[in-house]
């Protein structure tokens, strides 16, 4: 990739970067280094309080403007029965305790995003949650007191290839201490041939999840998005430009102090962004919107998406995994075009393993 104008305007000009958004979910995607602890997981964010009170000050701007989910509207009562959210242990039901989403694949076996799981403490040592320190609450749409029921965790297996402060492989499995007692149901999820007919750009998918509305406002009520599968290639080409608005001050300075002439500088600059990480692996589906603003955001991560069959079923193609952040870095992006999603299909050989006793 080329970006010729983006460059010949800092080589000619020196002119600053455009700011762009980085890469975030809870937490920064693909950063240099790894991101402090309390931006890095959902659950410390929702353990330490921080959520509670910033969600108060969000609920009263949203009051007062109207705030209503990314993109989606209220998911109707018993609607998505597999959905499930990831609780913090000992604390009330309400939106403040909950820090991901996940999903109900068998009678004792939630499927979530690693993410979700695997978090740093404060001297910056990643490390999986002990079981005993999450709850999962099934059976209900409303993140209320006397609502669903709030189960157990006996075991969490997070896939080994998963690393803390990137996103691929990004996907755990979540062995309950029993069976719900509440209504629920399980969901499918795709083989590889499958999920290679799944991940096809316009394919409709629904993404759903507690996560924040615009303005900021956590809801206790689930919400849905309708979005469509886009190209993974284009998503990346998109992210790659966006990346490079951000870099290309810092190389133009670069290439002025150094005094090389414009076509050493291009040559550079075409072999650094070759060498520059692909954003979306083959690892992740790219879901979204050509319009902009139907997105996942904080809190829907390890939630479903999922393809409706002309059945009339559904089969779960993907995890929320992460998106854009705000540019004022509060949050997610709302005029966001699409998020990144785990793509459940190529992880079935794992997850059949961990099920069976065989990890």
């Amino acid at each position: 990739m080329r970006l010729a104008p983006i460059l010949a305007l800092a080589l000619a000009f020196a002119v600053p970067a455009l700011t762009v958004d980085a890469l975030a979910q809870e937490a920064p995607a693909l950063p240099k280094e790894a991101p402090p602890a309390a931006k890095a997981s959902p659950f410390a964010w929702a353990k330490s309080g921080d959520k509670a009170s910033h969600e108060k000050a969000a609920r009263e701007k949203a009051e007062a403007g109207g705030g209503k989910v990314i993109g989606g509207t209220l998911a109707g009562q018993g609607a998505w029965p597999w959905q499930v959210a990831l609780m913090v242990a000992g604390e009330p039901v309400s939106a403040d305790a909950q820090f991901c989403g996940g999903s109900m694949v068998l009678d004792t076996w939630v499927l979530t995003a690693a993410h979700c799981v695997h978090m740093a403490d404060d001297a910056g040592n990643w490390g999986d949650l002990p079981p005993q320190a999450i709850q999962v609450f099934v059976g209900s749409n409303e993140l209320a007191p006397g609502k669903g029921d709030l189960v157990p965790v006996q075991a969490i297996y997070r896939h080994p290839d998963y690393v803390g402060w990137e996103f691929d492989h990004d996907i755990a499995l979540i062995h309950l201490a029993r069976a719900p007692r509440a209504a629920y149901q399980t969901i499918t999820v795709p083989d590889q041939e499958f999920g290679d007919y799944l991940d096809q750009p316009g394919v409709t998918t629904i993404v759903t999840g507690w996560g924040l509305t615009e303005g900021g406002e956590h809801p206790e009520a689930l919400h849905q998005t309708e979005i469509q599968m886009m190209d993974r290639e284009l998503c990346n080409q998109t992210l790659i430009e966006a990346r490079a608005n951000e870099a290309i001050e810092g190389f133009g300075y670069a290439v002025n102090v150094f005094g090389l002439s414009d076509d050493d500088a291009y040559a550079l600059w075409d072999e650094m962004v070759s060498r520059a990480p692909v954003p979306m692996s083959g690892n992740m589906l790219c879901s979204g919107s050509f319009e902009g603003g139907k997105t996942a955001c904080s809190g829907d991560s390890g939630g479903p998406l999922v393809v409706p069959l002309e059945d009339g079923s559904f089969v779960q193609a993907g995890i929320v995994s992460w998106g854009l952040s705000a540019a004022n870095g509060q949050g997610c992006e709302e005029t966001a075009m699409f998020s990144a999603y785990t793509r459940i299909s190529n992880f079935l050989p794992w997850l059949e393993s961990v099920v069976n006793g065989q990890p």
